[in-house]
């Protein structure tokens, strides 16, 4: 999450870095949110905090990566915390139902 965006504006050429950006907002993005969510939800009560390490560390990258001013990553970073913790309940719940 936090790489990820300086490498794309560092080694993809110009003519398919929207392709990139758009691949990484709507579909890496996620997909990471949601399986760190599924890894906490197995010790919740120790890795809680990994769906808003996640997303902070989203923040930053893109911040620092692509627009600094652009305040639309808030939204991204907000929907990435929302996944992840909904995955996190979810699997935490599944984990312990499953082991009863």
């Amino acid at each position: 999450m936090l790489l990820l965006p300086w490498l794309a504006v560092t080694f993809v050429n110009a003519d398919a870095g929207m392709g990139i950006t758009l691949a990484m907002l709507f579909a890496v993005n996620p997909a990471y949110s949601v399986l760190v969510g599924i890894f906490a939800g197995k010790n919740a009560r120790s890795l809680w905090s990994l769906p808003i390490i996640s997303a902070a560390l989203f923040l930053l990258g893109a911040w620092v990566s692509l627009a600094g001013s652009e305040t639309a990553f808030f939204l991204y970073a907000g929907v990435y915390l929302a996944l992840g913790i909904a995955a996190m309940l979810v699997s935490s719940f599944a984990y312990h139902k499953i082991r009863l």
